[in-house]
């Protein structure tokens, strides 16, 4: 793949309006490559030089069409958790497919299999199979969980509470997940080494969050404990949100994949193709310091 080809190449990216696609819309910028940001509403895409935006939901198969035509490489970024994510799914893979798009990179999840402890998981499944049955190259990126989200995780008394057991997290940043994407998408001698290949996207190491949570605690200062829950306790405390039983049964179940070690894994995707460590928890803090500023100490 020549330099000739990358500078005619269009990179369509969905989600450019959200924590990954848009940081993979700032960096694709930064190098110059020209994009097409695919969004839902048009007056909030990014602006940037040799950018251009079109609007399309997803479940709008006609409209996704006309979106992506003239788009070489599709990011394309996992849809909101719903009950109805993966028809939104396939409806974008083929009307991307129908557009003439040649590849996609798609933000699946790590452990994503049809039986997947954690039920969001399975849709990424799904989704993979779908995309191979299309016969369009493709690259998967199986991020772990989110580094970003782990304070949301605490609540302002200081408590995480869980399923989780003594299974094992190798947190991952979104910053490290851009990277990651950005040189997928962009590198030629990437794209050419990851025609149909899944990479596992992981923070620097793994820990059970227990441990998780004893080092937030002494990186911060505040009292921070872990309180596992079983698998009925976890789906009861969660129901006071009013949330769905479908959206309740996810939450919960993202702890128990912890359990079960569907997330111990770490993988060097993140040093070998960005071209740096990935993001430790302690980094992650560093760069955020206020970001446990929500619990009592």
């Amino acid at each position: 793949m020549g330099d000739d080809h990358m500078t005619n190449h269009t990179i369509g990216v969905t989600g450019a309006t959200g924590a990954v696609g848009g940081r993979v819309a700032a960096r694709i910028a930064r190098l110059g490559s020209t994009q097409r940001f695919i969004v839902r509403d048009i007056n909030r895409a990014p602006e940037y030089p040799g950018s251009s935006a079109s609007m399309a939901a997803y479940e709008d198969g006609a409209g996704f069409t006309r979106a992506c035509r003239g788009v070489d490489t599709l990011f394309l970024v996992s849809a909101t958790e719903s009950e109805d994510r993966m028809e939104a799914h396939v409806s974008a893979v083929d009307a991307a497919v129908e557009a003439g798009v040649s590849r996609i990179v798609y933000l699946s999840f790590l452990g994503a299999g049809p039986a997947s402890t954690f039920t969001f998981a399975r849709t990424h499944f799904f989704t993979e199979a779908h995309i191979r049955s299309t016969g369009v190259s493709y690259t998967f990126l199986r991020p772990s969980l989110y580094l970003d989200l782990l304070p949301y995780w605490v609540d302002d008394e200081g408590v995480v509470r869980g399923p989780a057991g003594d299974g094992r997290v190798a947190w991952v940043s979104r910053d490290d997940v851009a990277d990651v994407a950005t040189t997928v998408l962009t590198d030629p001698v990437v794209i050419a080494a990851s025609e149909g290949t899944t990479y596992d996207v992981t923070g620097p190491e793994a820990l059970s969050v227990g441990a998780t949570v004893e080092k937030l605690g002494r990186l911060t200062g505040r009292t921070i404990r872990y309180v596992p829950e079983t698998w009925e306790e976890a789906l009861e405390s969660r129901r006071p949100t009013g949330a769905a039983e479908w959206e309740i049964e996810g939450w919960a179940s993202s702890y128990a994949a912890i359990a079960t070690g569907e997330m111990d894994v770490v993988a060097d995707t993140v040093p070998d193709l960005a071209g740096h460590p990935a993001q430790s928890i302690e980094g992650f803090l560093r760069r955020h310091p206020s970001a446990l500023a929500h619990v009592e100490v």
